[in-house]
């Protein structure tokens, strides 16, 4: 006797889109900070980085990996059979 294959559907909820949406967030303050709203004085403080605006980037790469993680392998959920089959 062949077993049938498992049915699985889509989960409703996935933590990797919440960390992404946070760390977006959080991405996109730190780049409009350290693009607009850096002078020098705080440039010099940080060994001449822009730390700001280079965390603000980063954080918004990890979001688009997080984002397109979720999207291109979600988690997928075995259907349960009801109890009469």
């Amino acid at each position: 006797m062949a077993s049938e294959p498992t049915r699985t559907h889509r989960a409703g909820f996935d933590i990797r889109l919440i960390v992404a949406l946070l760390t977006g967030v959080y991405g996109l303050v730190l780049t409009i900070m350290g693009a607009a709203f850096t002078g020098e004085a705080q440039i010099a403080k940080a060994a001449g980085v822009n730390i700001n605006l280079w965390a603000g980037i980063g954080l918004l790469i990890f979001t688009a990996l997080m984002g397109l993680w979720a999207v291109l392998r979600p988690i997928r959920v075995p259907v349960e059979r009801p109890s009469g089959e």
